[in-house]
This record gives C-alpha cells, structure tokens and sequence, in this order.
C-alpha cells in the first residue's frame, strides 16, 4: 500500500498584508501609474503583499494630529475592519504624534514612508559600511518615536509597585541610543578615511560615477561595459553598496567604473544623511553619467528627483552625460527628445540588456577623456621598460622613436594628474616635454605640483 504524499508547507513567516494609503500635497509631483504605485514597488521590495489600497486625499496642508482629514481616517477605519491588515503604510512621513494617533484610531501598526524604505535598506545592505549607515538611520528615525513603545508601561505609572518604570526605562533607552549612535558616527568616520585613502591610491585613473533613479538600470549597464557580474534585478533599491570595476575601452585605455545606490522621490533625511559619504563618493569622479529608465513612464519625474538630489548633495556638480536606458523599450523615438527637453548636458541612447548604444557610449566617454589628457613627449632609458608598460596601461602610445642604443622617446596621450603622479616617481633618467595641453583641466582628486607642465614647444 502506497503512502499519500505531504502537500509542502512553506517553513518561513507568511508575507505581511499591507493596505496602503496617502495624502497627495501641491508639491508633489503626480505618477501616471496613480499616487500610490511607487509605494507599491516599495511594500513589494519589502516582501510585503498589498491587499488593498484607499483613494489619496488631496490637501492644502497637513493636520498636525492626524495627516489627513477625520473623514479620511474614519474611510480607512472601515477598510481596516474589512480587510484585517498586518499593517497599514502611509505613503508620507509622519510625526510620532500622527503616527500615534493613526494608531489609536485604526488599532493595527502603521509604517510610514520612511520607516518603509529603511527596512528595505536594512534587508539589503551587505557590506559593514552599509549596514553601519543604515543603522544610523534607523536609530535616528527612533529616538524621537520611543514615547510610542513605552506607553504600556506609561499607563502602569502611578501604581504600588510601577511608580516611574515607564519614564525610567524611556530615558535609559534615549542614553543608549545616543550614546548608539555618537558609535556608530565614528565607526563610519574610521571607514570613510580609509575609503578616502583608497580612492585617493587611483588618483592615476580616469573615474565614472553612475547615479540614477532606484531600478535605472544603473548595475546592468555596468555589467555590460565591464564584464562584471553585479546582481542586477527589476527591484527598487537592489544595489546599496558602491561597486568600482575597471572598464577598458576600444583604444585599449583602462577607466574606473562606479554604480551605488539609486535614488528616490522624497528619500528620507537621515536616510541621506547616513549614506552621504557613499554618496559623495559617487559625486567625486571626473564623468558623471546621469543613467534614466528611458521606457519609464514617469522618466521625467525621476530625471528630476535625481537632480533635486544632487543639488542637495552637491551644489556645483550636475550630470555630465545623460545615458537614456532601455531604449529597446521605447515605442515613440519622439519621447526620448521630450524627455531631454532644454537640457545641455551630451545625451546618448542605449540598452544595457541588449548592448545597443554602448558604442555610442564608449567614443563620448572616449572624447571626454581625450579633453582631459595631455600629449607628452616622454624620453627614457631602454632598460625602463617597467615605465614604458605603465604609460601604456595609463594612456595612448602615439609614436615611439629610438635615439641611439641607449634612450628611447615616446609620445604619449595621458591625464595631466597622471603624468604628474608619474613624473614624480621616475627618476632623474626619464625626461619630460609638454607638447599640446589638455583642453579641459580635470575634476576629482588634489590639484598636483607639476613642474613639468610648461608652453607647449613649437611643432613642425
């Protein structure tokens, strides 16, 4: 007699059910798909299933205690008791009040944006530094919501026995979560100098920073320029982590290649706060690529959000080239000049699936590089071969002449900063001359004392 086989029963916790709500101010920007469809794609990135969603209230402003208006919150009331969520997210960021008092009224936990898009950070960072940043902002985020967490014991104060446990214990915890986070702070001091120290050591390089709206494409397009094999999946914030590959180009020249984490419509304070470093990081490169989900319906939105975000972080610093991603996606060709629409910026269209456009992509990276590096006449002694190879690894060998049987001259293509950082490390035996300058002086790293830049001599 056979035995009936066992249906499997999943062995990890069932997915939360979520119902989501908002309220949609003058400021913020609307979303073809509905208010709400960002929020969404985050509930989902947080393996959360959304098992209903109430129409946004549109408001001149908030109320100080609830957010939304009462009708609102009776409306939402009434969906709570029909629905029985595990939680209810609001697609805005609410004060501990609000929350408190959203709480009381629907009796079931309520998340906000914020506090949304941290537990994703949190479920995603994988290095030490990222999960430090993240920390950071989440203790930042609680310190001022523990009042919420204590008020079971707050309603005990008073009694024989439980005179002042619940203010006690709500002050003991503020010390530690300070005292946390003055931690944590210089933890992620100690890993930026270091991290300052390693993108100092290529100062010879030539860098790319790729930055962009969450799901941009942003990993899978450096997966396609370097080789590499970065996670890249359709998912809000699947990369958190700055990842630097070396990208070689046709001409033979070697790049640095950086992808980090992507940004959002309204991306919380201390979220921002934390990884700011990481973020800078991103910001000082010589190329800054501006990667957009072209196919996108809300590409315009997101172009924005990004550059709101970089003027916060960085006032003097815009994308150099926008690359419009996704291009095998796009039905309407006329979309993607409405999409650039007054902006300067050099633009070039591409699909990092298909590898479409990377050509185009690589000759403008190519000519930035060329404005930015000087043609030098470099004469050194035939056994400096060891010299010789890193010209060659750092820039484009032009002409190479012998004079004689014991030197050779070499014309060359390189950064200034490199040829500097080069000059200095060579010797007496190796020779300099400046032949034509560059065009454009270079970006990141330090100015360099380079006293072997002088008029370019005479041609022909």
């Amino acid at each position: 007699m056979t035995k009936k086989s066992h249906r499997t029963q999943p062995t990890g916790p069932p997915r939360e059910r979520v119902l989501l709500c908002g309220v949609e101010f003058p400021d913020r920007p609307r979303q073809s798909g509905g208010p709400l469809v960002e929020a969404e794609g985050l509930v989902g990135a947080c393996d959360g299933e959304v098992v209903g969603e109430v129409p946004v209230q549109r408001r001149d402003r908030p109320s100080p205690a609830t957010l939304m208006g009462k009708g609102k919150v009776a409306e939402i009331a009434d969906e709570v008791n029909r629905l029985s969520p595990d939680a209810v997210v609001v697609d805005n960021d609410l004060t501990p009040a609000q929350v408190r008092n959203l709480e009381k009224a629907w009796k079931v936990r309520v998340v906000d944006r914020s506090e949304l898009i941290l537990d994703i950070f949190a479920n995603r960072a994988q290095t030490h530094q990222a999960r430090l940043q993240v920390e950071l902002a989440q203790v930042e985020y609680l310190l001022p919501r523990l009042r919420r967490m204590w008020t079971h014991l707050e309603r005990t104060e008073g009694r024989i026995g439980t005179r002042g446990p619940g203010e006690t214990q709500l002050e003991t915890d503020r010390r530690l979560l300070r005292k946390r986070v003055r931690d944590l702070q210089r933890q992620l001091v100690e890993i930026e100098d270091r991290k300052r120290r390693q993108v100092h050591s290529r100062a010879e390089e030539f860098t790319i920073g790729l930055v962009g709206y969450t799901n941009a494409g942003k990993s899978t397009l450096l997966n396609q320029l370097t080789g590499a094999d970065v996670v890249a999946t359709d998912m809000l914030f699947a990369t958190l982590d700055t990842r630097t590959r070396k990208w070689k180009l046709a001409d033979g020249r070697n790049v640095l290649l950086s992808d980090t984490v992507g940004f959002l419509q309204r991306l919380p304070h201390h979220l921002v706060a934390s990884f700011h470093a990481t973020l800078e990081e991103a910001l000082n490169v010589d190329l800054l690529l501006h990667v957009v989900d072209a196919a996108h319906a809300d590409a315009d939105v997101q172009m924005r959000a990004v550059e709101s975000v970089l003027q916060e972080l960085s006032h003097h610093r815009e994308a150099d080239i926008i690359v419009f991603n996704k291009v095998d996606a796009v039905e309407d060709p006329l979309r993607l000049h409405l999409l650039r629409g007054s902006r300067e910026q050099a633009a070039v269209h591409v699909s990092a699936r298909t590898g479409e456009g990377v050509d185009r992509l690589e000759a403008l990276v190519a000519e930035r590089l060329d404005a930015r590096s000087a043609t030098v006449d470099v004469t050194l002694p035939m056994n400096r071969g060891d010299f010789l190879a890193r010209l060659r690894r750092h820039g484009i060998v032009l002409s190479q002449d012998v004079l004689g049987d014991q030197a050779i001259r070499v014309r060359v293509r390189i950064l200034e900063r490199t040829m500097g950082n080069l000059r200095r490390r060579s010797g007496p035996d190796i020779q300099f001359e400046l032949v034509d300058a560059a065009v454009e002086p270079f970006l990141s790293g330090e100015e360099l004392d380079e006293p072997w830049r002088e008029e370019p001599r005479p041609t022909g």
